[in-house]
């Protein structure tokens, strides 16, 4: 029998003659998935703005990312776009007749994402009365009017995005949510970028619930940490199609930042409105400072989020 002493000489002469380092620490990578509304976009400008706003933010703490680090980027912008116009999906400020069953569905969708929105930013009734004015129309779901006032409240006293960005954010994830053919086409740009080795994983807003469907189903994928930053899984609307809701059993770790400000990440991923084993780890510290407390380099930017991606990836 062999003691482990010779054992460890042996496995050192053996890498040695393959040119690897015996000591030397499994390779890491670092996959990014972005979100919606990066259809025409370059693919190589977007992953360097999402390293860069990353970077910067360790410099700051006298930190550097290994620079063996493998960045993979998935590309997804267009396809989604090329399905967004496929579909002819009209949200609710553009409906004017009664559309079909799908436009129905996704109104419905809309709506139940705006009113867990609206609970969630403390937008008052009183608010959205004030939007839909003396309309005698009975108000509800299908009512694209009624639906059009809550998005409206919001863009004015909710912060952050738009009701147009609200919108179309809705739109984008109910495809992708509904439709096997988008998100078989959208997951498979995603898995293209994983392989067997262990692989940090940092997923943003839509790019979150990508980023989950992708290793729950996965289960082969080794992701010791898993970050996910703005993500809107927290919402009913949203999680209820992934059902059932279970902790990824590729994943080793899950950290979900969020900004409490931004309006479509507003709820934690916790035993509420994300209840998995073992718990994920959230932090509402977060200040970010784009425009729409949404935007990517608000996220990458925080020395929290930084800190805890640099730690998974040395």
């Amino acid at each position: 029998m062999i003691n482990r002493r010779t054992f460890l000489t042996l496995a050192s002469a053996i890498a040695c003659m393959r040119g690897i380092d015996a000591g030397a620490a499994v390779p890491l990578r670092l996959v990014f998935i972005h979100g919606r509304s990066q259809q025409g976009m370059d693919p190589v400008v977007l992953k360097k703005t999402w390293s860069e706003a990353l970077v910067s933010a360790l410099a700051i703490q006298n930190l550097n990312l290994p620079t063996s680090l493998d960045i993979e980027f998935p590309y997804y912008g267009d396809a989604l776009d090329k399905f967004v116009s496929q579909s002819k999906i009209q949200v609710a400020s553009q409906v004017h007749a009664r559309g079909s069953d799908q436009q129905d569905d996704f109104l419905a969708f809309q709506a139940q994402v705006a009113n867990e929105l609206v609970v969630n930013a403390g937008v008052t009734d009183a608010q959205i009365d004030a939007e839909y004015g003396n309309n005698p129309k009975t108000r509800g779901p299908l009512n694209w009017e009624w639906v059009q006032s809550i998005l409206q409240a919001l863009d004015k006293h909710g912060g952050g995005l738009s009701a147009d960005a609200i919108e179309a954010f809705t739109r984008d994830v109910y495809l992708y949510l509904t439709s096997e053919l988008v998100r078989t086409e959208i997951d498979k740009i995603v898995v293209k970028s994983m392989n067997g080795e262990p692989t940090i994983v940092v997923g943003h807003s839509l790019g979150s619930v990508v980023a989950y469907n992708v290793l729950k189903t996965n289960p082969g994928f080794k992701v010791p940490m898993l970050v996910t930053i703005g993500s809107p899984l927290g919402i009913r609307a949203i999680r209820t199609p992934l059902s059932p809701i279970r902790f990824p059993k590729s994943v080793t770790s899950w950290f979900n930042a969020y900004d409490t400000r931004d309006v479509v990440a507003l709820n934690p991923l916790d035993s509420a409105n994300f209840a998995v084993r073992p718990p994920i780890e959230n932090y509402s510290g977060v200040k970010n400072g784009t425009t729409n407390r949404h935007g990517i380099s608000g996220y990458l930017g925080d020395s929290t989020v930084a800190r805890k991606i640099y730690e998974s990836c040395t």
